[in-house]
């Protein structure tokens, strides 16, 4: 696992890892993961100034690391580098999970057709997200500038350092029932892996809320059990 991407939501995800396999294997242990904690600064800014190219060089480099430790596939921690995702894969000697792929098909599963998506302003702004969901026949739809604004801010300045705000989690939901309202969705797509940390409910404004992170790791241990 490539982590340090956000430090708070590597924890989040090897708690989670190890709760999810120990609910399938009651009597083993804890997994087997490799974690590289990366520095993330270098990361923020490359991404702030839409500078991709060394955030592919960085990515693979890393991924290289942990096909040297001998993982067996790999998964990065995060979701706004998975802008990258397809140039990592095309260079990394491992295969490589990639959230949204999992929560697209956690969207397809559940029949969802329209869904509100929440991130980074780098996440809601690409095009990750709807070309994976348009290929499955659903619509992603974003909050508009002010919101994107709104939950942009809060993403960097709080949840990314660890900070919740009942405040900032009662305007969230806010935001939600207002696209519900709005623009007619039928779901919450958290497309940032800190958002977990303050949404934790499974439905917000009576819509489900697709948590990434849980997906991610339930996509992960199924990977790591399959024969």
């Amino acid at each position: 696992m490539i982590g340090g991407t956000g430090p708070e939501s590597t924890v989040e995800y090897y708690r989670r890892l190890v709760a999810a396999y120990k609910a399938r294997n009651p009597n083993g242990g804890a997994p087997p993961i490799i974690i590289n904690s990366v520095d993330n600064e270098n990361l923020v800014d490359w991404f702030t100034r839409n500078e991709l190219a060394p955030v592919i060089e960085f990515l693979a480099a890393e991924i290289e690391t942990l096909a040297r430790a001998r993982a067996d596939f790999a998964l990065i921690a995060a979701v706004t580098p998975h802008l990258v995702f397809d140039h990592l894969q095309q260079r990394a000697r491992i295969p490589m999970l990639s959230i949204v792929e999992a929560t697209a098909d956690a969207a397809a599963k559940a029949r969802l057709r329209r869904l509100a998506l929440f991130g980074t302003r780098f996440t809601m702004q690409a095009a990750l997200f709807p070309d994976a969901f348009e290929r499955r026949g659903m619509t992603i739809v974003v909050p508009n500038e002010e919101e994107q604004e709104f939950i942009h801010e809060k993403y960097m300045g709080e949840l990314f350092v660890g900070k919740i705000s009942d405040e900032t989690h009662a305007a969230l939901i806010d935001i939600v029932q207002t696209m519900k309202q709005r623009n007619n969705v039928d779901g919450l797509i958290l497309g940032g892996t800190e958002l977990s940390l303050i949404l934790r409910e499974s439905r917000a404004a009576r819509l489900p809320i697709l948590d990434t992170t849980q997906i991610h790791v339930e996509a992960a241990i199924e990977w790591m059990l399959r024969p």
